[in-house]
């Protein structure tokens, strides 16, 4: 309201001065002068929401007058179109084009902090990744040579000194797995999986699993159809993940591994008596990954124990190869 009654003042201000122009005193000229840059100043810094009626009205008594005294109208009209309106239209298109430069370095600004931010999420995703391929590789490597030195402070031609030096080191290979996962758990929250193919098959697993020492009952059932990539990826660290966990929770028990395919499903099942040590949580790190990547693959998985065996299973879609 402030901005528009100063207008007013300003406009009234050039319909006066421009009534009876025949003789203009050299007053009158400087205030012509004044108005002008009094205009352009409103129009610059005083922004006004509706000033075209407020012109409008202000002019009105004076375009009434033209009736009875045109020239002394048409003087004052022109007076204020020239040292008021003009000079104020010069000032607000001023103002706009300084609030569009003021807008647009705001909006780079925003750019470049999305830009940022798209950075820092690629970043962490990656480590992400990393920290997932870490779990999924080191965790499984640990684990099997956990197994190993099991193995061999069992083995009867051991002699004691040996023996003590195969438990220190199933002990230590253990105590790294689980400090490499509470170190990774930083990593992993809200991770994406992982989209590299697996570099072996199942049945290479498992039989790099035997070798170390891991009894496993293998069944691959139904149909030996391709799966597609990611799909054959998730029945990989489905298996890899439960071979592990077994290893360092039940070591010595016999797993079951089964694989079977009807239709468009694969159905991945790995069960293992629960052992005497340390329950294994449903709720880890490892399988809330499988479970998120079965999510995502648009299949199912369930994870628990049950009448004293600790079973996975993950049922998935073939996928597109």
């Amino acid at each position: 309201m402030r901005n528009g009654a100063i207008l007013v003042v300003v406009a009234t201000g050039a319909l006066v001065n421009g009534l009876h122009l025949d003789a203009i005193p050299l007053w009158r000229q400087f205030l012509f002068g004044l108005l002008a840059v009094a205009g352009y100043l409103h129009g610059r810094h005083l922004p006004v929401r509706r000033a075209w009626p407020l012109l409008a009205a202000t002019a009105a008594p004076v375009v009434i007058s033209m009736v009875f005294d045109f020239a002394t109208g048409v003087g004052a009209v022109m007076s204020l179109g020239v040292f008021t309106v003009l000079p104020w239209l010069a000032g607000r298109f001023r103002r706009q084009q300084a609030e569009l430069v003021v807008s647009g370095r705001a909006r780079l600004r925003q750019m470049e902090r999305e830009q940022e931010l798209l950075a820092e999420r690629v970043r962490l995703q990656e480590r992400a990744r990393i920290a997932s391929d870490m779990h999924d590789s080191l965790g499984h490597e640990l684990a099997l040579i956990a197994l190993r030195a099991g193995a061999l402070e069992l083995a009867a031609d051991m002699n004691e000194r040996n023996r003590e030096a195969a438990a220190d080191l199933r002990a230590s290979a253990v105590t790294a797995t689980d400090r490499l996962r509470r170190t990774l758990a930083v990593l992993r929250p809200g991770s994406a999986a992982p989209v590299e193919p697996a570099d072996e098959t199942v049945e290479a697993l498992v039989e790099r699993a035997r070798n170390a020492g891991l009894a496993i009952a293998f069944r691959h059932g139904g149909a030996t159809r391709p799966l597609g990539a990611l799909v054959e990826r998730a029945v990989h660290r489905v298996v890899q993940e439960s071979l592990t966990n077994a290893a360092r929770h039940a070591p010595g028990a016999e797993v079951e591994v089964e694989v079977e395919q009807s239709g468009d499903t694969v159905t991945v099942t790995v069960g293992n008596p629960l052992g005497a040590g340390d329950p294994i949580s449903p709720d880890g790190n490892g399988l809330n990954g499988l479970r998120e990547r079965v999510r995502l693959l648009g299949g199912t998985f369930e994870a628990g124990a049950d009448r004293g065996d600790f079973t996975v299973t993950a049922r998935l879609p073939r996928g597109e190869l």
